[in-house]
Formats: structure tokens, C-alpha cells, sequence
């Protein structure tokens, strides 16, 4: 609607895994439209950034899907009349101070599952206008989620489980030093799992392949951190692991779950913790809301208990 009325549009999401996902799927979407779409993030070069910023300066890019890059100074738009923030508990007050900085006249739709206590506080006062979608879609089941301590035993057999019906696992170790240590535990202990790492520190090109490979289903497990949390979307990925379970947050943990159980098959989802630590009692009422919580368009009542 906002590309018609010649206005054009911004969609601004958390990570680069994001704009890329996005942009594949605005592409489909448009493909029959004369609609200009563009990314921008660090995936892409510099002789591509400078192409889409001339575009959005002279008002031949319609829409851009970008990260927060697109708050830089030097992106400047030619009639901008609707941003798109996707993944809104992601983005923190000075961006969208900065965003609402950006024009006045900017209509703001903003996305999120689990909105931050400062949005659902604006929502529920009536300071912004509040929509929740509660209708599933088709088929989604409810993730099945399980919380319990640290067990090898059950991490071989979920996993073996999945590639039983040819699915694939998200393992979630959220430390970088050790992410390589505790794939090459998994590859011991499902040694005909194909296991492949994913991190926000490897490069650009490295990452970009590991993650169109295990969409193509060239690996069934992904090691990977908390870099695949917001809003990826891998139909055949339907089982996921968390380890250190006890170190996240609620909208993390309900992000995580999220990542699961997008197709028709049903979703399972552990959240574990080290047998061996007691648990700190935020933790331990994380764990229990949580696994409390697990009917569709839960993130409402999770970002209400955050609240």
C-alpha cells in the first residue's frame, strides 16, 4: 500500500541471517510487481551499500530490508513513509529514538512475539495502538518442551529421534570458546549426524554458507549460538537443545522455542541446566514459566510475566 501511494518502505530486523531470510522471501513475494527491493547489512559489498543509498536518495529503491545500519547517518531517504521493525524486543531505546528521529510524518508498525516491558506498557495504556494476532497458522502444533538437567543420553536420543524423520536439530551452546569443543562431543556421541558450528564471529561469506547449507538440508545439526533466535525460519528444524538453559532470559528462552515446529511436524523443544549447580530461583521461575507456557501465542503471557 505504501509503495503504490509512492511512498517507500523500511523493514529493519536485528541480524544479517534476518535480511537475507527476508529478502529472499520479499523477492518471491513481489517478483510479479514493480517493487525495487534492496538489502543492506555487512553481507553485503561496498559498491552494492553505495548503489542501494544512491537508490534510497534518489527514490528508486522502494523497499529496503536492512539491519541497524539503516540508522547510520548516511542513509538518507527520498519520502520514507512506513518502517517495519521486526524482532521489536531486539532493538534498544536510542534506535528507536533515532528512528522516530528519522521523519515525522513515519508511520511505525513494530513485530514481536515477545514485546519488551516498555512496548507492552505503551500497548496496554494505550499510548500506541496494540494488535495480537492469535490464530495459528494452518497445522502448528505447540512445541512439546521439556526442561530438565544436562543428560547425554537424551541428547544422542532427541537428536537420533529427528534424523529418524529426517529433520534437523538446533543445538544451542551460547559460548563462542567452547561452541567447537561441544560439536565435536555431539559428532561422538551421533557419530551419523552430519553436525556443522554457527556464530555472529565467524566472516560474512562463512556464515552466509553454513546457513543456506543447512536450509538445503546439508547438515542435520546445527551447533550454533543465540544468533539464530530471532525469526529463522527452517520448516524441516524441529528439535531444539539448549544448553545452560538456566543463563538465558524469558523472551530468549520463548525466542529459542520459536524456532521449532514451523511445519507440520511437531516440535520438540529441552531446555537443560547443569545437573550439578543448584539453580538461582530467577532461573528456576524462568524454567517453570516457561514450561508452563507452551500453547500457541504464548509470548504474550511470557512478555506479561516479564512485565
Amino acid at each position: 500500500k505504501a509503495v503504490q501511494d509512492g511512498k517507500q518502505v523500511a523493514v529493519m530486523v536485528p541480524t544479517t541471517l534476518l535480511v537475507h531470510q527476508h529478502l529472499s522471501t520479499f523477492g518471491e513475494r513481489f517478483a510479479g510487481f514493480p517493487v525495487t527491493v534492496r538489502p543492506l547489512s555487512r553481507f553485503q559489498s561496498d559498491a552494492e551499500i553505495r548503489e542501494t543509498l544512491d537508490g534510497l536518495r534518489e527514490g528508486t529503491v522502494d523497499v529496503v530490508i536492512g539491519t541497524h545500519r539503516l540508522l547510520s547517518p548516511d542513509v538518507k531517504f527520498k519520502d520514507l513513509g512506513l518502517l517495519i521493525v521486526d524482532e521489536e524486543q531486539r532493538f534498544g531505546v536510542e534506535h528507536k529514538e533515532a528512528m522516530k528521529r528519522m521523519r515525522t510524518e513515519v508511520d511505525v508498525l513494530a513485530m514481536s512475539a515477545t514485546p519488551i516491558p516498555r512496548t507492552l506498557e505503551m500497548g496496554l495504556t494505550g499510548i500506541r495502538e496494540m494488535s495480537t494476532i492469535l490464530t495459528p497458522p494452518e497445522e502448528r502444533h505447540p512445541v512439546l518442551t521439556f526442561v530438565g538437567p544436562y543428560d547425554e543420553k537424551q541428547i544422542a536420543a532427541a537428536i537420533r529421534r529427528e534424523l529418524m524423520r529426517d529433520g534437523q536439530t538446533f543445538f544451542v551452546h551460547n559460548r563462542v570458546r567452547s561452541i567447537d569443543r561441544v560439536a565435536a562431543r555431539l559428532a561422538e556421541l551421533v557419530p551419523e549426524a552430519r553436525i556443522a558450528g554457527a556464530h555472529g564471529q565467524m566472516n560474512e561469506a562463512q556464515l552466509e554458507k553454513i546457513m543456506v547449507d543447512f536450509w538445503e538440508r546439508a547438515y542435520d545439526v546445527l551447533v550454533c549460538t543465540t544468533i539464530v533466535e530471532s525469526g529463522l525460519d527452517v520448516p524441516n528444524a524441529n528439535t531444539l537443545i539448549v544448553d545452560r538453559a538456566d543463563s538465558y532470559g524469558l523472551a530468549q528462552l520463548h525466542q529459542l522455542r520459536g524456532r521449532v515446529g514451523r511445519g507440520r511436524e511437531r516440535g520438540y523443544a529441552y531446555f537443560l541446566y547443569p545437573p550439578d549447580v543448584p539453580l538461582t530461583e530467577t532461573a528456576h521461575e524462568r524454567l517453570a514459566t516457561i514450561a508452563q507456557h507452551t500453547h500457541l501465542g504464548a509470548g504474550m503471557a511470557v512478555a506479561m510475566k516479564d512485565l
